[in-house]
């Protein structure tokens, strides 16, 4: 079973049935699969939902690579595909759910990471695969590229921790305006309630109409 909750993409079903439905999560900066948010997901969908098929790819650090695989992936997938995207990858979920019509649900997710990303000068070394890389002004640019320039209204359910040591969460509330919101109030950029999410992320996720909630510490 330690495999299966660390292999990138997990594929269930019980036998009599037809469709799989089709979850993307996209980790965050520095992060992985093996991430603690993403692992939690695995572990839930296995539990609770065998007939989805997880995936969480190894997103390349660079921002033009990383966009292309998960274009590539996406072209494979069925249209009712959900993406989960978390601080970063909650900014490129935006991107590619506007571009493809995706609904998406937002974890934290950074509203302009190249204002962040450029603070990080020289060679860096990503903590889970060991690679050395540099972020360049091209990668940047392609972040500014890739914002998006409208945000449907009740495409995404973003969750939120207003303790968020990364980045402003108010931030993400004004972007997100019209769509359903969670603020947890206290929690930090890792989301430790995001456990409590998961029922709701399959059984309502984004069906339910736009709200603002804000949940007690």
């Amino acid at each position: 079973m330690l495999f299966a909750l660390l292999s990138p993409t997990l594929k269930y079903r019980h036998s009599d049935e037809g469709t799989i439905m089709h979850l993307v999560f996209l980790h965050g900066f520095n992060s992985s699969p093996q991430s603690l948010k993403a692992r939690e997901t695995a572990a839930y969908l296995v539990q609770h939902a065998p007939d989805v098929t997880f995936h969480c790819p190894q997103l390349s650090p660079h921002p033009a690579d990383a966009l292309q695989a998960l274009e590539t992936l996406l072209v494979s997938l069925p249209a009712d595909t959900v993406l989960i995207g978390s601080s970063l990858g909650g900014f490129y979920a935006t991107w590619l759910a506007e571009q493809h019509g995706l609904r998406a649900i937002l974890i934290n997710p950074a509203v302009r990471p190249y204002h962040l990303l450029s603070t990080y000068p020289g060679e860096q070394i990503h903590p889970y695969t060991g690679e050395h890389y540099t972020l360049t002004d091209d990668d940047m640019h392609t972040l500014r590229a890739h914002r998006a320039k409208q945000i449907s209204p009740n495409r995404y359910w973003v969750i939120l921790g207003s303790g968020d040591e990364v980045l402003d969460w108010k931030e993400a509330v004004r972007r997100y305006d019209g769509n359903r919101l969670t603020v947890f109030n206290g929690d930090d950029h890792r989301l430790a309630r995001w456990p409590e999410c998961l029922p709701d992320v399959l059984a309502r996720a984004l069906a339910a109409p736009a709200t603002e909630q804000t949940v007690p510490a």
